[in-house]
């Protein structure tokens, strides 16, 4: 299936029911008094959160969901029907723009999370309730509210714990390759990745975390240069960037100090609080470096980059140095949990209102 990461969709929910204006008429009973329902109420628009879904592209050609309205009331005491609401399934990690405004509307991190986007009218009133001692024959009814109507778009975010960066084949994905399930596609040339591609590292029993690989970035990225501009929001809800470099001889003459360098400035030009996350250094393709001169080699990377953070070396391509990585990973995912929501309560209360 494609991936799609984006789409605009518009909301109509339903309108609701005429209050209806009626009387009794019955043999024998010359003055019958108002017997005039209420409308139904219109039909809302929720979004459901569904971890089956991974994509938007549904929503890139259905692009206009509307509710049904709510019936009109009628005489002898009939309410109108209520119209049913429509449930929008997106993919976890989905935020929910209004267009118009830019204001985030809700952001789907948890499976199963149901958020009201548009309310349906509340149905009118039948002349059985305008019925007073001054008033016994009304002829006064309401008509139903409109739904609310809106234009939205949708962006989906992947939720993952742990993001790899780096300049196209530096081997990002023979590295998730190597440490999961995931199996995207390997070659020798630029640009092989061409979506983002998630895997489970399970390290221990009951103890994973999930990895996510995105094109690669060049320099220029954050000016729309190349294909990874356009997944670096991907990696915005990740708790640790891996900084994915290939060592290989066949770069030896390439200043991997500046490519390195370009790759964190591209970061820092795309988002602030990116370029802030905990970032570390996994040296790759070591496998095709001196056995003898490796660790003097990347350290000497590490010192003319000025790295302060952790390093890692490693071969995604034999495994070598794989485990290691994987184990000082889980650690500081445990050690570093994701904050709790402020008002777990939230989503309740916005239901119990619909």
């Amino acid at each position: 299936m494609k991936f799609i990461d984006e789409a605009v969709i518009q909301v109509h929910a339903g309108k609701g029911g005429d209050g209806a204006a009626s009387f009794r008429r019955e043999k024998y009973i010359p003055k019958g008094g108002p017997d005039g329902g209420d409308g139904g109420r219109g039909g809302s628009i929720f979004a459901v959160a569904d971890r089956n879904i991974n994509t938007l592209i549904d929503y890139r050609y259905a692009r206009i969901h509307k509710a049904k309205n709510g019936q009109n009331g009628q005489g002898s005491d009939r309410y109108g029907k209520s119209a049913e609401d429509i449930m929008l399934r997106l993919p976890v990690g989905t935020v929910i723009k209004d267009i118009n405004t830019g204001e985030i509307i809700a952001d789907l991190v948890h499976d199963q999370q149901k958020i009201l986007l548009a309310k349906g009218g509340v149905g009118g009133i039948g002349n059985l309730h305008f019925k007073s001692s001054t008033n016994r024959a009304p002829r006064q009814f309401t008509h139903g509210e409109p739904g609310q109507e809106f234009e939205l778009k949708l962006e989906l975010k992947v939720l993952a714990d742990v993001g790899l960066l780096g300049m196209p084949n530096a081997g990002k994905s023979t590295l998730i390759r190597a440490v999961s399930a995931a199996r995207p596609k390997v070659a020798d040339y630029p640009f092989t990745t061409l979506q983002p591609n998630l895997g489970v590292v399970r390290v221990d029993h009951n103890r994973s975390f999930v990895m996510a690989d995105i094109p690669g970035l060049i320099e220029g990225a954050a000016e729309g240069i190349g294909l990874g501009h356009r997944f670096l929001k991907h990696l915005t809800r990740t708790r640790l960037l891996l900084h994915v470099i290939d060592m290989t001889p066949l770069n030896a003459e390439t200043d991997l100090v500046h490519e390195a360098q370009a790759l964190v400035k591209e970061l820092q030009k795309y988002d602030a609080s990116l370029y802030q996350k905990p970032r570390w250094l996994v040296l790759n393709k070591t496998d095709m470096m001196p056995e003898e001169k490796r660790d003097e080699l990347c350290r000497q990377f590490v010192d003319n980059l000025e790295w302060e953070e952790k390093y890692f070396i490693i071969s995604a391509l034999t495994g070598d140095g794989c485990k290691h990585l994987t184990y000082a990973i889980m650690e500081y995912l445990e050690q570093n949990l994701p904050p709790q929501s402020d008002d777990p309560n939230a989503e309740s209360e916005l239901l119990n209102q619909c």
